[in-house]
């Protein structure tokens, strides 16, 4: 296990690294996971998921503050600031009506992007008043729905299941947001998974049991733990949180895994 140590110094680095005015450091620690994000030098994913030690992630009832501890909220918050964009379902805005701000962090913030495949969103939530980054809304090009403020509507043809998340992509692709972060929710993340376009997943755990709720990975099942995903893993001591940095693109032993889906309304 590492122990992960941000100075202030180093994360302007990174940001200068992100920027393409910077260098990677050869053997610190903090380059070493935020690096490949930093650095990407094309379309690069992202996954994130905090969650508690039974692997949950909100209460039954909905409550998912305080999931994550703050080192481990300070850590969402660089991941956002690295990357161009940020993917979340439409269910984690109509349960946590999130800002997806860097407010933790100095950087800029990314543009918003939900997934709205059948128009849900009635247009008064808080991330299109807020006056913080650009929004987009990928909703199915056969859906009617209201009118959203302060957001560009991005309609998509829907293949069998849903909308496709390389469809999303290419869409951010052609507005220059090639690094993405995929946070939410746990159908999402799969559906990103199982579409193999996820390079890196984080997995943050945090030092609190729940019991039961809704889990941050929503996989399609298997039968044998043969078929199961298996990637490379660092792990990493943050402090109030653990993570495990997950290589998933590069990772024979995942490359095998999962089947093409697409992103129904609900994530």
């Amino acid at each position: 296990m590492f122990n992960l140590e941000m100075s202030e110094a180093t994360w302007s680095g990174l940001l200068a690294l992100r920027q393409g005015t910077g260098e990677a450091v050869a053997g610190d620690l903090a380059y070493r996971l935020y690096g490949p994000i930093a650095g990407a030098p094309g379309r690069f994913v992202l996954a994130q998921v905090g969650q508690s030690l039974d692997g949950r992630v909100a209460t039954p009832a909905g409550d998912a503050r305080d999931i994550s501890g703050e080192d481990g909220l300070a850590h969402l918050h660089r991941c956002r600031a690295l990357v161009d964009a940020v993917i979340v379902g439409v269910g984690t805005v109509i349960a946590d009506d999130p800002s997806l701000s860097v407010r933790m962090v100095k950087g800029l913030s990314p543009v918003r992007v939900i997934v709205d495949c059948h128009a849900t969103l009635k247009g008064s939530e808080s991330l299109f008043h807020d006056g913080g980054a650009p929004v987009i809304v990928f909703r199915s090009a056969s859906a009617s729905g209201a009118e959203i403020p302060h957001a560009e509507i991005v309609n998509l043809e829907p293949k069998a299941g849903g909308l496709d998340p390389r469809d999303m992509l290419d869409a951010l692709a052609a507005r220059n947001l090639h690094r993405v972060l995929v946070e939410g929710g746990a159908r999402t993340i799969a559906r990103f998974i199982d579409a193999r376009l996820v390079d890196r997943l984080h997995v943050a755990i945090s030092p609190i049991i729940i019991g039961s709720g809704p889990i941050g990975i929503s996989l399609p099942p298997i039968e044998k733990l043969a078929g199961a995903h298996r990637p490379a893993t660092d792990v990493y001591n943050l402090g109030s949180d653990i993570l495990f940095d997950c290589v998933f693109r590069s990772s024979e032993a995942s490359a095998g895994q999962g089947e093409e889906i697409a992103v129904a309304n609900q994530a």
